[in-house]
């Protein structure tokens, strides 16, 4: 039996079918969960799934949906700028293909934000046509089963896995075992061939496994070469006005919480006093200190002081011009509703200080 029939009916007994998405697998849905998947766990995505789909259940709904909107139902999973390309490609979609999600890997690939793996899985998951993946499930099951040696990074490496992953496509079978091949070496890789404590002995690909006859499937894929990860420090000024509302601030557009709404941020305390000097015309009093926390992203870590002051006990008028002027600040009322997203360790804060 070969590789590909013996997944198959692996897949048949035990993969996973009952998944939000996999429940009317339009091309919008498939596209939708691969994005938010990137990077996520399952568990995690089914909830922000559901909400998303509940609120954006087709393309067009998506594409003339604001942002604000938009990263508001995805504050929580990270990675913001899948949100925002997502956004953006939907905004494709309506604009360059009449509405109509592209049915070719090229097509899909001109969208913002879907690479190639992306790509072959829509279109085999929705069109279920015969294209291989290489998320990071594929990439190690592939890498032990043929013992790969090197980082799927390199793109040596991540080669020599695509031509595996063209290799073991389905063929001469009907068109919905190319669907049920893609979710079924994706779900191998996620229940079985994990990264650590792999399942060996209940995969249906151990008898030719390279890397199990080894004796260390734990060494494939080779990780990531390791990288210091460098530290950052910032100053959040936390203002509470008389209504004990909280100034946010609308991030730009790219960068680190990209379009998402959060506290003024300031590289230290100096820059932080100017600032509220250039606001409200008088020294920044002394801040209360909150406790401090540290938020680590892909390529550094960060390690916030945030900043208390009580407006109503200083000179500042309610009244006063400046910061209101700007259309990227505003005063945020937890207790009115808010179309803006929130990054994950804001929305801990202000639930810390009860807002």
């Amino acid at each position: 039996m070969s590789f590909t029939d013996k997944l198959l009916k692996w897949f048949d007994q035990y993969g996973r079918k009952d998944l939000p998405w996999q429940q009317n697998p339009t091309p919008y849905r498939v596209w939708v969960s691969e994005i938010m998947l990137q990077q996520t766990q399952v568990v995690t995505v089914i909830h922000y799934y559901q909400a998303f789909m509940h609120t954006f259940p087709d393309v067009l709904t998506l594409a003339n949906a604001d942002q604000d909107s938009v990263l508001q139902h995805w504050a929580g999973l990270g990675y913001y700028s899948r949100a925002r390309n997502l956004h953006y490609a939907a905004r494709q979609v309506r604009d360059d293909h009449a509405g109509n999600i592209p049915s070719t890997l090229d097509g899909l690939m001109s969208l913002k934000g879907i690479g190639r793996s992306t790509a072959g899985a829509i279109l085999s998951l929705a069109y279920q046509q015969s294209q291989a993946v290489l998320d990071g499930n594929v990439k190690r099951v592939l890498s032990r089963y043929h013992a790969i040696e090197g980082w799927p990074g390199h793109s040596a490496v991540q080669k020599k896995l695509w031509e595996l992953a063209t290799h073991h496509l389905p063929v001469n079978l009907p068109k919905q075992r190319n669907a049920d091949y893609t979710q079924a070496i994706m779900d191998l890789g996620a229940t079985v061939c994990s990264r650590s404590k792999p399942d060996c002995q209940s995969c249906p690909l151990l008898a030719d496994c390279k890397a199990l006859r080894q004796g260390n499937p734990d060494a494939y894929p080779s990780p990531k070469p390791r990288k210091k990860i460098p530290s950052r420090s910032a100053l959040m000024l936390l203002l509470v006005n008389h209504n004990n509302q909280v100034l946010i601030e609308k991030r730009p557009p790219t960068g680190i919480w990209g379009g998402l709404w959060s506290l003024p941020q300031f590289d230290n305390y100096e820059d932080c006093a100017l600032w509220y000097q250039k606001q409200f015309a008088v020294s920044m009093p002394d801040a209360d200190k909150l406790p401090p926390f540290v938020h680590t992203f892909s390529h550094f870590r960060l390690q916030v002081q945030p900043l208390k002051i009580d407006l109503a006990n200083t000179h500042y008028s309610p009244n006063a011009k400046g910061i209101m002027e700007a259309g990227d600040f505003l005063w945020y009322n937890s207790k009115t509703n808010f179309s803006g997203g929130f990054p994950a360790p804001i929305k801990k804060l202000f639930k810390r200080i009860h807002l």
